[in-house]
């Protein structure tokens, strides 16, 4: 399926837009396996332009940390666009990404090798990480 998704993308650049990737949400949306996430990507990162694209690391950082309420990415993107400043959207998201995988994995979590969750976590989801430690123990 990706494959044929990568087919059609293919064609409708070359032949509706002229060979040219289109610099807007709205037909980069269009196309098939583009959803918001990934348009968000390549307008930020193709053509510069101000984005900040949840995926499920940011989204569950952002929620570990207190910064958005997880009830969905949406929600998450309009919580990190209020709060950080629109010029660091681009490189914010990837640098989000990268402390993730490094210190905040969503497995293997470690309340120890987490700053900003052990610091300025949401105390629910720390006193959940402390009762499961426990239980091991």
């Amino acid at each position: 399926m990706k494959s044929k998704g990568i087919w059609h993308l293919s064609e409708m650049i070359i032949n509706q837009h002229h060979g040219e990737v289109p610099q807007n949400f709205k037909d980069l949306e269009a196309m098939p396996g583009v959803g918001h996430k990934t348009a968000s990507v390549v307008m930020a990162q193709a053509f510069n332009v101000p984005a900040f694209p949840v995926d499920t690391h940011i989204h569950r950082l952002m929620y570990r940390w207190g910064l958005s309420n997880g009830k969905s990415v949406e929600q998450t993107e309009r919580d990190g666009k209020r709060l950080f400043p629109k010029e660091r959207w681009n490189d914010l998201h990837l640098q989000i990404i990268y402390y993730g995988r490094e210190y905040c994995p969503a497995r293997g979590f470690d309340l120890d090798k987490c700053i900003i969750t052990r610091q300025y976590g949401r105390k629910s989801f720390i006193n959940e990480v402390l009762k499961e430690q426990a239980k091991k123990k």
